[in-house]
């Protein structure tokens, strides 16, 4: 378990770069595999995974599993066993049946971590105060800036400006260069108006301005969560029964022991015949080198 603070402290890194990833820790380990309870290791989003939860077999399914719990945003228990055909899943489990293992079965608990929702407020009176800290309760990542305007991060997903008249035009010009899903001005709606007006941007019109839902709000708290209100009123919801993912994960089945496969950079592959084949570990690759013609099917006729 050496490697257990070393292994922690580059998540708790990924977390401050706010760079997705999942955590795998086994949770159940039957012999003769070589895992124990406790032993973890992070899936990154190319498909590297740092640690230890298995052998070349068993990470090969980790790593496709853990791609598709970063994908969904959702926590899975992944049991991998010799005895399963197949994949089945339900209820947060998914069994993969792994018949390269050398024996034993391994449940391993994958859960993602996804950087939270990204908020960059402009100003420093309550209100963008009140933003910060109404945002920060929500389980947002707030970050306030009191007078210049930083190159805004590509995942920013709310820009509010609540200076009131300091540096306004800058800041929505940067939110609406970088594509800003939500930006929202605090300002009457004469002045908003007159602010926009000047902007002389084409697509000023996204500005939100007065920003927030007319609730009735007056204290700047009540402004700040009617802003929130609005924010997620505005946020992209997926169609009925869609599962709200960000991107697939590419996957090949592996000739050999018929494993489904990230393909990723470093995933064991080969060429043959004009095609490319992939495989979950050395042993399947080294397989098909051997005899390519044992594992492909054969052409009628």
């Amino acid at each position: 378990m050496k490697e257990a603070p070393r292994l922690l402290a580059h998540a708790e890194s990924l977390r401050a770069q706010r760079t997705p990833f999942v955590l795998a820790t086994v949770v159940r380990a039957q012999r003769p595999t070589s895992a124990r309870p406790g032993d973890r290791a992070l899936v990154l989003a190319d498909g590297t995974i740092e640690g230890f939860v298995g052998g070349t077999c068993a990470e090969s399914t980790v790593r496709v599993a853990g791609m598709r719990s970063l994908t969904s945003g959702e926590s899975t228990l992944l049991r991998i066993t010799p005895e399963a055909e197949g994949e089945t899943a339900g209820e947060g489990v998914l069994t993969v049946g792994n018949p390269c293992l050398s024996g034993g079965s391994l449940e391993i608990f994958l859960e993602p971590q996804l950087p939270s929702l990204l908020v960059e407020v402009f100003g420093a009176a309550p209100i963008a105060r009140a933003l910060e800290e109404v945002g920060a309760a929500l389980g947002y990542e707030v970050r306030r800036n009191d007078d210049s305007v930083p190159a805004l991060p590509a995942d920013t997903a709310a820009v509010v400006v609540a200076s009131h008249g300091r540096g306004e035009d800058d800041a929505l010009r940067a939110a609406l260069r970088a594509g800003v899903d939500y930006i929202g001005l605090i300002a009457s709606p004469r002045r908003g108006r007159a602010v926009l007006a000047a902007l002389d941007e084409p697509d000023a019109a996204r500005v939100h301005t007065p920003a927030g839902l007319d609730i009735g709000a007056r204290t700047p708290e009540e402004i700040a969560l009617s802003v929130y209100a609005q924010l997620l009123a505005e946020r992209p919801r997926p169609s009925a029964g869609e599962p709200e993912v960000s991107a697939g994960v590419a996957e090949a089945t592996d000739p050999v022991c018929g494993m489904s496969v990230a393909i990723t950079a470093t995933t064991p592959q080969a060429g043959h015949d004009g095609r490319r084949y992939y495989f979950c570990g050395p042993g399947c690759g080294q397989a098909f080198a051997d005899d390519p013609s044992r594992y492909l099917p054969t052409s009628p006729g």
